[in-house]
């Protein structure tokens, strides 16, 4: 085993995540936030046996099984056991890191039972609900067209908000109509967009061409905000947030949600799920099932409703 302190050790990993695996920012920062609260479980004593007797710097070699069960144990106290399920991802991805690169033998976390996710069933609109929403927006002003043409284009290719966000005017065919995507671990997609969606688009372009004569729309962000920069996903929530409100939807979404709207109706008119799975971009088949019990629960109202000896 290697004699270097974890941290440094830590950093070799994360950098080796953006060189070597091209994973994106946001889960670049996302392991080194459960690495560090590993760290510093190790560092304050969480747990006695990962520090050297006269040492303050907790060491490899004392990273056993039953360290590992005492961090997971102490974040059962204010943590959702899939985010526990994550942390341990990430620390079972460290240390094979080590492993991998021999300053490790084995890995401890690879004896640590993964605590059984919950299932929870994914917030969507109903399509009278979705429709209302979008029905909802004014288009008499260039923000108004702006919103409109977002959430159109949200529900009609069922995009991540931050992959939205991303957008630039080229990335829209409109001839062809699809985008091209950037989604995670900087991998490319096509995905169809509807007319509804590229309509809304042209009259929000159009109208922002007419209001900034002097404004350069054929390139940069597709989607502006008033100071002409690019719009962020979080602004598009608090966009959502209030249209939500105006249009009196009894359920609280954010634009995650328009995308399981997205995907939930898709399979309920019959899409295939391994199609579904290619427009959203999800790297495995069991992320895009989660949707299935909607189809599932459909299935079983017409059952019931339609035999007539159930």
């Amino acid at each position: 085993m290697g004699s270097r302190p974890i941290y440094e050790l830590v950093q070799d990993f994360l950098e080796s995540l953006l060189s070597e695996k091209g994973y994106s920012e946001n889960t670049y920062r996302a392991y080194g936030t459960d690495l560090e609260e590993f760290y510093r479980f190790l560092k304050t004593g969480g747990y006695k046996e990962a520090k050297e007797r006269h040492s303050e710097e907790p060491v490899l070699e004392k990273i056993t099984p039953l360290v590992i069960r005492g961090f997971m144990g102490n974040l059962y106290k204010k943590n959702k056991k899939s985010t526990i399920v994550r942390k341990l991802s990430s620390l079972r991805s460290f240390l094979n890191y080590l492993v991998k690169n021999k300053i490790m033998d084995d890995n401890p976390a690879n004896l640590v039972m993964t605590p059984k996710r919950e299932k929870p069933i994914p917030i969507f609109l109903s399509v009278d609900e979705m429709f209302r929403l979008l029905d909802s927006i004014r288009d008499d002003t260039v923000l108004g067209l702006r919103n409109r043409a977002i959430f159109e284009t949200l529900y009609s290719t069922g995009l991540r908000v931050s992959e939205l966000a991303g957008l630039n005017v080229y990335n829209v065919d409109f001839d062809e109509q699809f985008v091209r995507v950037l989604g995670k671990g900087n991998k490319e997609r096509v995905v169809p967009i509807g007319n509804k969606a590229l309509s809304a688009i042209i009259a929000y372009r159009d109208r922002l061409s007419r209001d900034s004569y002097s404004f350069q729309v054929e390139n940069g962000p597709l989607f502006l905000n008033k100071n002409k920069g690019r719009l962020t996903p979080r602004s598009i929530g608090r966009i959502l947030d209030k249209l939500v409100i105006s249009c009196s939807l009894l359920t609280s979404i954010s634009p995650h949600a328009l995308r399981h709207t997205f995907a939930t109706h898709m399979l309920n008119a019959g899409a295939d799920l391994r199609v579904v799975q290619e427009l959203l971009g999800h790297k495995s088949l069991s992320t895009t099932q989660k949707y299935t019990h909607v189809t599932i629960d459909r299935l079983m109202e017409t059952y019931n409703q339609a035999h007539p000896r159930k």
